[in-house]
C-alpha cells in the first residue's frame, strides 16, 4: 500500500468521523471541532491525491496550505460567534427551530 493511499484513506475516515460528530452532537463547540476534523480529512485526501508518479504536485499542496489558513480564520470566527451566543443565551446550543403553528405565535 502506498503512502498516498494511506493519506487518502485516513482522510476519508476523518471526514466520516467529523460528519458524524457534526450531525450527532448538539453542543456547538463540539460541532465546531467536528467541522475542523472534516477539514483535516479533506486536507489529507488532497495530499494523498497530489502524488504523481512518486513526486508531489505543488499545486494541491499550495491549496492545502491556503485551506489551512482559511480554516483557522473560519474557526476563530465560529468561536467568536459561539461566545456571543453563550453570552446571550447562557448555553452553547443552537435554538430549536419553530415549526408550523409555533411560527404564527411570534
Amino acid at each position: 500500500m502506498s503512502s498516498a493511499l494511506v493519506y487518502a484513506l485516513t482522510g476519508a475516515a476523518l471526514f466520516v468521523l467529523g460528519m458524524a460528530g457534526l450531525i450527532l452532537q448538539p453542543h456547538l463547540l463540539r460541532k465546531i471541532l467536528a467541522f475542523n476534523i472534516m477539514g483535516s480529512g479533506i486536507f489529507l485526501m488532497l495530499v494523498g491525491v497530489a502524488q504523481r508518479a512518486g513526486t508531489p504536485d505543488p499545486v494541491p499542496q499550495a491549496m492545502v496550505l491556503t485551506g489551512i489558513v482559511v480554516a483557522i480564520a473560519a474557526t476563530a470566527l465560529a468561536l467568536a460567534l459561539a461566545r456571543q451566543l453563550l453570552d446571550m443565551n447562557g448555553e452553547m446550543r443552537l435554538p430549536e427551530e419553530k415549526t408550523g403553528k409555533d411560527r404564527l405565535d411570534v
